[in-house]
């Protein structure tokens, strides 16, 4: 055991940047209430020191005309359900008749029907607005503010979250913010707020213990300066108060970085494999300083135990996180291996005896038992969830859980959320039926594909196929600058969770390892393969040169050799299955005079397959091949020499190639990159789940290729 510091460099990452408004008074002289609510949103938003990804909410009640009566009437537009403050637009705010509003009480019949009060709030729609109220409504509605907050900073909640929060608050702020105990966000908690502020009207807002921060003002500028105000108070005080060192010191030195990230790409498609047989999970790595400090100090077992304390933070990464038993002083990754299986389900029954404790007569049943947070000492962070900007957003949340119990710890005494609450806030009725209200997943969601020849016409149409069918996808090719083009002009069907792209040569071993290395440290695994990487040549057989005939052979035979070998390693390291797709060609099935090399080595491609689905079959790992034949438009391969081979071998102009091999097939149709994607998006999903070992030409007709 040995006792390490972090260099200077991370211990200054760990200093808060202060928080600086980004108000510009001329931009906001141009815009009404309602864009001047939005300016503000989105400035807030914008920096997580201020409320995290999708946390939050903001407010303003505007005098519109009523578009029946034509009077003016006073509107509350709020942040709607679901949405993220920093890149919401106005119709992601909810717009609501304050005179409804305020004649709901009427119908409040106490906090054991509480929640019944979220099915009145269609009825208080303003213009038909179809944006959906949120649960946050009334926390809004009744403080007789004109503009209102409500955000998560760290820096309050662990003022919040500490075990003497109430009288914290009320000196760190002088008396300036009030203060509310625990409660579950609803329409009593909105009435609890509008007392309040009535009762105090010199308050500038009110923190709630273990949630966040409400804070308001009479112009969006003087609201959102108020609430920086109070986040840099909250900054500012922790920093003059912490007691040092942070989470009880540092009791292990971090791995070097090349040895963290690559014993987490080891670690995740074994993780990934064990807790995704009900449904594939994806994951997030992160090694940050804020998170090495935590997993490397003495308190990281207690406070892990603790639970998170802000109902944001737990929805997101579940109470507690999965501590792994490592030592980064001996790193024994067998040992931490062999160990997992015993650790889960610990981790499972420990949930499983949390729900059967806290279960209501009406309580959803049980969802996954398994870990979304996991944490390993001297090497950092991973987070698992059914897509990958979930299981990044879950880190992100974690970060924020971890900041604020560096700043509680260090001025008091850190208090998770009671057991009961915590329960009570994940198996929410209202909860479980915006869950019951989310679309059905996508047919390939939780899957994570690589494809070779990325760059190109047929790699680029795969890729848009498979993403918007809702795998994540991994782009390689050779050619740098043609990757960054094709993966800018993806982002707008993937995103960029969804999408990665790594320049590699898959003629070499070290890079076909770096690749497979980097898909299971983004994603967590690999599922799917589209080998597509592909070179033409064509030549006399007299005049091929030897130089020639290695190069197709590297690229079309021991490229994707390689790349298969290493897929095919994570995939059975796995346990999940997987498929595989070769887009060989025609040429593979039918020889052509002067393209000895090509044909010769789209063969071997298609009998690699044939080999590779025999040895997969045990491990439910598919293997199918696609047969493309002139598939010119947009392809990188017919835009070079091959065009001028393949029109001179065949005794006509370049600029009548298309044409030519259109009347040459059975169907007399041109053959398009997305006719490719077809086909392998048919292979390489559950479309095709019983089939291996098999061929689809996509030619337009050949009868010399029929295979049978």
């Amino acid at each position: 055991m040995t006792t390490a510091t972090f260099p200077d460099h991370v211990a200054a990452e760990q200093r808060p940047v202060r928080i600086l408004s980004a108000w510009d008074d001329a931009h906001a002289a141009t815009l009404d209430e309602a864009h001047l609510l939005l300016y503000r949103s989105n400035l807030l938003g914008a920096d997580k020191a201020i409320t995290n990804f999708g946390g939050g909410n903001t407010s303003a009640k505007i005098m519109m005309t009523d578009p029946l009566s034509g009077e003016q009437v006073e509107v509350l537009w709020v942040k709607g359900s679901g949405g993220d403050l920093g890149s919401i637009r106005l119709d992601g705010f909810s717009t609501l008749y304050m005179d409804k509003l305020r004649a709901l009480r009427q119908r409040y019949r106490g906090l054991q029907q509480e929640d019944e009060m979220v099915g009145y709030l269609p009825h208080c729609t303003f213009n038909l607005n179809p944006r959906a109220a949120s649960i946050d409504t009334p926390l809004h509605a009744y403080i007789p503010r004109a503009h209102v907050d409500h955000m998560h900073p760290d820096a309050v909640i662990a003022i919040a979250a500490c075990q003497n929060s109430k009288q914290l608050t009320a000196s760190v702020f002088q008396g300036e913010l009030g203060w509310l105990p625990w409660q579950r966000p609803g329409y009593d908690l909105g009435l609890k707020l509008e007392q309040v502020a009535r009762e105090q009207p010199a308050l500038k807002g009110i923190v709630l213990e273990g949630h966040g921060l409400f804070t308001w003002g009479d112009s969006a500028k003087s609201c959102y300066e108020n609430t920086l105000d109070i986040i840099r108070r909250a900054d500012d005080w922790l920093a003059a108060n912490s007691k040092a060192p942070a989470f009880g010191g540092q009791l292990h030195a971090a791995l070097p970085a090349v040895q963290r990230s690559a014993l987490a790409a080891r670690l995740m498609p074994l993780l990934r494999g064990k807790i995704s047989r009900a449904e594939f999970k994806l994951g997030h790595f992160d090694d940050s300083a804020g998170v090495l400090e935590f997993v490397c100090s003495h308190d990281l077992p207690a406070l892990a135990a603790l639970g998170t304390s802000c109902p944001d933070h737990f929805l997101r990464t579940k109470i507690r996180p999965l501590v792994l038993d490592f030592s980064p002083q001996a790193p024994d990754f067998e040992r931490l291996v062999a160990n997992l299986d015993q650790a889960l389900e610990a981790y499972r029954q420990d949930y499983s005896a949390y729900y059967q404790r806290c279960r209501r007569n009406n309580s959803p049943a049980m969802r996954d038992a398994n870990p979304v947070i996991y944490l390993i000492p001297g090497v950092g962070m991973l987070s698992f969830a059914k897509d990958k900007a979930t299981a990044r957003i879950a880190g992100e949340f974690y970060v924020n859980a971890i900041n604020v119990m560096r700043g509680a710890n260090s001025v008091d005494t850190y208090v998770g959320l009671p057991e009961q609450e915590a329960f009570d806030i994940e198996y929410w009725l209202l909860e479980e039926a915006k869950l019951q209200r989310m679309p059905k997943p996508k047919s390939l969601a939780g899957r994570v594909a690589l494809v070779t020849g990325g760059a190109g016409g047929i790699g680029q149409a795969v890729a848009r196929q498979l993403l918007a069918e809702g795998a994540c996808v991994v782009l390689t090719d050779i050619d740098q600058h043609a990757l960054d083009l094709a993966h800018q002009g993806l982002l707008s069907t993937g995103g960029p969770d969804a999408l990665a792209s790594v320049r590699a040569d898959i003629t070499l071993e070290d890079d076909v390892e770096a690749v497979l290395n980097n898909v299971t440290l983004r994603f967590g695994g690999i599922d799917l393969l589209v080998s597509n990487a592909g070179i033409a040549s064509a030549s006399p057989l007299e005049d091929t040169s030897l130089e020639v005939w290695q190069r197709n052979m590297s690229v079309l035979a021991t490229g994707y050799f390689l790349i298969s070998r290493s897929a095919f390693r994570s995939m059975t390291a796995q346990g999940l299955g997987g498929s595989m797709v070769y887009v060989a060609s025609k040429n593979g099935l039918v020889a052509s005079a002067g393209a000895s090399a090509y044909c010769t080595a789209k063969a071997a491609e298609i009998h690699l397959a044939r080999c590779i689905a025999l040895e997969g079959a045990p491990h439910g790992i598919r293997v199918n091949v696609v047969n493309p034949d002139a598939v010119i438009r947009g392809s990188r391969i017919w835009d070079g020499k091959w065009k001028e081979e393949r029109a001179a071998s065949n005794k006509i102009e370049t600029d009548n190639i298309e044409e030519f091999y259109r009347q040459r097939s059975l169907l007399k149709r041109s053959v398009l990159p997305e006719d490719i994607a077809e086909a392998v998006y048919f292979l390489i999903s559950d479309k095709s789940a019983k089939s291996t070992g098999n061929i689809i030409n996509v030619d337009a007709g050949n009868a010399a290729a029929f295979t049978r």
